[in-house]
């Protein structure tokens, strides 16, 4: 099967019910809304952490993954210091918790550093969940389409779509993949909330996930 999403969240604060629908739909600028071009050049797992200058001083956790697990971030730059810190604080969230699972360790203090309240207990609950199946995971997922909200200096609501037919589950014991063809539910929508704190750090607070989502889907 492909990875699966992290669970949905009740439902988000209202600064990220203004989001526009869709990944990638375009800004209605009377209502705000701050649309992320970025670059074309592609962003992976290697992203070093943003500098104590762009986001605060907080030493930030060195995030590890193994060579057959990637994350590739398309047009995550935006040439703005101040968003381009908070959204790779959000790809060091996506990295931090995929190499939760392949070190089967819900307690991550990288988990507990990108994510916050309702968000950590679902990230964690999650982990757990492949621990207890005897699972980690495999390949590569490009995260594409970022559509970034700034509510105000401290808030920001952000959804992005990721394509994960090139990711999947696999056994621990085994070391096999579970490979299955690809579909639309390799697609998968996330809108999020991140709050930044004193010390500069953008944290996650509520996250959603809409598998086989026609927003994201080819």
């Amino acid at each position: 099967m492909n990875r699966s999403p992290l669970p949905a969240a009740a439902a988000l604060a209202a600064a990220a019910a203004l989001l526009l629908a869709g990944c990638g739909s375009s800004t209605d600028s009377s209502k705000g809304a701050d649309k992320i071009t970025g670059a074309d050049q592609d962003d992976t797992n290697d992203t070093p952490p943003p500098s104590p200058s762009a986001s605060g001083a907080a030493k930030r956790p060195t995030i590890t993954l193994p060579s057959d697990v990637n994350n590739v971030f398309e047009t995550w730059k935006t040439g703005d210091a101040a968003k381009d810190a908070l959204l790779t604080d959000v790809k060091e969230r996506v990295n931090a918790t995929d190499a939760a699972i392949v070190a089967g360790n819900p307690d991550s203090e990288a988990l507990e550093f990108y994510y916050k309240g309702e968000a950590l207990a679902d990230a964690a609950e999650w982990v757990q969940g492949y621990v207890n199946d005897g699972k980690s995971i495999t390949g590569t997922v490009r995260f594409y389409n970022p559509d970034l909200l700034m509510v105000d200096k401290d808030t920001a609501a952000l959804a992005y779509c990721a394509d994960e037919s090139k990711a999947f589950d696999k056994d621990r014991k085994s070391n096999k993949a579970e490979k299955n063809p690809v579909s639309k539910d390799s697609y998968v929508a996330y809108n999020t909330r991140v709050q930044r704190t004193a010390q500069g750090i953008w944290q996650t607070t509520s996250l959603l996930s809409d598998r086989g989502s026609a927003k994201c889907t080819p």
